[in-house]
């Protein structure tokens, strides 16, 4: 006789759960719906990072290149006003020395135009005593010693001294002859006053042209200055507009 103590008695109906099954926590519910709560938008307003620039930002205008190439222009033009004051100081010194010279005791016959300011230099030891003539014929002449100093140099290294300075009223071919005192070797031409018109050219290009492109390159450096903090603040004021846009939900 065997009896069965696990089954209960009477049947097969089926039994509900038994006893310490898990069982829901109470509150479970109402904590999820307030996690829920919390976690959806808010209505009109962005959620973090809504409306955030996408990419990098746009370049301010117009470039820092425009200030560079100005002060280049500025380099530029300093450059070509010392060139330009050396080549007319060149050209002025080079017309003025003698193209060809005589001895002491010669006889030549130059060339002379009262319009191009003639002038007789010497070659020679400091301190050399020296006479020119030159017959009055076709005009009238004189000789006149400055009251300055003035030299010039050669391409070939040679320095020549104002002498004299000649004045004829008319051109034409005059007779010149110059002799030293105690028979010095010396050397004589007939050159040119140094122009003043062309120092002063010269001086004008130095200063002038520099003078332009510096104030170019001022000008040009405070029209991008202040076209780029413009920029920047357009930039800043679109930026903080696109922040402060209301949400899809407050539409």
């Amino acid at each position: 006789m065997s009896n069965d103590f696990g089954s209960p008695s009477g049947g097969g109906a089926p039994h509900g759960p038994g006893y310490g099954a898990p069982q829901q926590p109470y509150g479970q519910p109402h904590q999820q719906q307030q996690q829920y709560q919390q976690a959806g938008p808010s209505y009109g307003y962005p959620p973090p990072g809504y409306g955030a620039p996408q990419g990098p930002p746009p370049k301010v205008k117009p470039s820092i290149g425009w200030i560079v190439g100005a002060w280049l222009v500025f380099v530029l033009s300093v450059i070509i006003g010392f060139v330009g004051f050396a080549g007319g100081l060149f050209s002025a010194v080079t017309e003025a020395a003698p193209a060809s010279y005589f001895g002491p005791s010669e006889k030549t016959t130059v060339s002379i135009d009262p319009a191009n300011k003639p002038a007789i230099y010497v070659s020679a030891a400091k301190g050399t005593n020296f006479e020119c003539q030159i017959e009055g014929a076709p005009g009238t002449v004189k000789l006149q010693r400055p009251n300055f100093q003035q030299t010039v140099t050669t391409t070939g290294g040679e320095v020549w001294e104002l002498a004299l300075r000649i004045g004829v009223d008319k051109a034409g071919d005059y007779p010149i002859t110059c002799t030293t005192s105690g028979g010095v070797d010396a050397k004589f031409g007939v050159g040119r006053e140094i122009a003043a018109d062309s120092v002063i050219g010269g001086t004008v290009v130095l200063f002038a042209v520099p003078g332009l492109g510096f104030l170019l390159a001022v000008l040009v450096t405070i029209v991008v200055l202040v076209k780029r903090s413009g920029a920047r603040k357009r930039q800043a004021a679109a930026a903080a507009g696109q922040w402060g846009q209301p949400g899809p939900y407050g539409r």
